[in-house]
């Protein structure tokens, strides 16, 4: 499978372009690559989705800085962005970009359907969800399922909101085309502009009698089991969406998204640090002088043992490769990195104070620290540097 191209490179502007940029670029493209004007070209009608794609990824605040800071790998899985397959989705979701009255609606039909003839589709709207995950879940993924109680097509009815499905009736005033239309005098010549049918709402029918289940809404409420895929690596605060699994609009039309917002639970002993973890380890004077074979140590994925080296100093550093968080965009994970705290003893018996006393003046006692021996800084840029 080829690797999806930048989405900055698909509609041909740079990182730090603005959203009227962005939109004007899309139409561009849109107009290029229309499938009414390269009827049976599969390399145009494959552009024109990608540009859709896109689209959506970089005018969508939330979609477009997850993207600038993890890439596509940001926006797999539950994240939203994926290649659309349905021609008539990216008319429904961006034939508004053109607008009701634009002189390209001889293409997308005033802002909805396909080739100007269509009825308008329309978009329900999104749920958001608040999923919070532990440090575990989120450095190695998990697939996570969750009740969501979403506005969901009637069933009786089929989604039209009439009796059976069957007391419906074309609208008097489009007859049936959800948009009346008019000639209008442009730069580019007479053309035609279709707009919204009032008395329907772009629908093209009316009901003569409404569904007894549905009451004419041509919806219910329905709790349903969707399985999140969350990838390794997500943030607090993030939000991810899964496209058609929010609510559907009364009367037909696309479901919204559901957008999942995520909550990273505070962990008891390991803290994050981008893609690090970090653990403070309390050793006593005697394995700090004496070392240590085998201490052990929480991670993210159990119990590990480390050494503790003979003559530690308070404030090493140590470091355990590849036991961090997956990084969102590679899949690598970052290191655990161990500070290690040497305990002084706050109360102590008379035995002890009398032991201590006569080590206090012991040439070996006294703090003799070398060139060798980095600063608390020191070690702290270099456990960071990786080295």
């Amino acid at each position: 499978m080829a690797a999806k191209r930048d989405y900055y490179e698909v509609l041909g502007v740079g990182k730090t372009a603005d959203a009227d940029e962005i939109k004007k670029a899309y139409r561009k493209m849109a107009i290029k690559y229309h499938p009414d004007k390269n009827q049976g070209d599969a390399a145009a009608e494959e552009k024109f989705k990608e540009a859709a794609e896109a689209y959506e990824v970089l005018s969508d605040p939330d979609k477009r800085a997850r993207y600038d800071r993890f890439g596509h790998q940001g926006m797999g899985g539950a994240a939203g962005g994926g290649q659309y397959q349905n021609m008539d989705d990216i008319f429904s979701r961006f034939g508004d970009v053109f607008g009701d009255e634009s002189p390209f609606s001889q293409f997308f039909g005033g802002g909805g359907g396909r080739g100007g003839a269509s009825r308008r589709t329309r978009k329900g709207s999104n749920l958001r969800i608040k999923l919070k995950l532990s440090l575990q879940e989120i450095a190695q993924g998990v697939e996570k399922k969750v009740k969501v109680r979403r506005q969901v097509s009637c069933k009786a009815c089929g989604g039209n909101g009439a009796r059976n499905g069957t007391d419906l009736r074309d609208c008097g005033t489009c007859h049936g085309s959800g948009q009346v239309r008019r000639r209008v005098q442009t730069m580019f010549g007479e053309m035609t502009s279709a707009t919204t049918c009032p008395t329907c709402q772009g629908e093209g029918r009316t009901i003569s009698h409404s569904c007894n289940v549905c009451h004419g809404d041509g919806r219910v409420e329905q709790e349903e089991v969707v399985t999140l895929n969350i990838p390794a690596g997500v943030e607090d605060g993030m939000t991810l969406s899964m496209n058609g699994k929010g609510n559907v609009p009364s009367r037909g039309g696309i479901a919204g998204d559901l957008l999942i917002v995520i909550e990273e639970e505070a962990d008891q002993l390991l803290k994050r640090d981008g893609q690090n973890v970090v653990y403070d380890l309390y050793i006593n004077f005697a394995d700090a002088a004496l070392g240590n074979p085998g201490i052990e140590v929480p991670t993210l994925d159990g119990r590990a043992r480390i050494k503790i080296e003979p003559g530690t100093q308070s404030g090493k550093i140590l470091r355990l490769k590849g036991k961090g968080v997956a990084d969102l965009q590679s899949g690598t994970r970052g290191d655990q990195l161990v500070y290690v705290n040497v305990w002084t003893p706050k109360d102590l018996s008379a035995d002890e104070r009398d032991l201590l006393e006569r080590m206090r003046n012991s040439p070996n006692f006294a703090p003799k620290p070398g060139k060798s021996e980095k600063s608390f800084f020191e070690r702290v840029r270099e456990a960071f540097s990786g080295n």
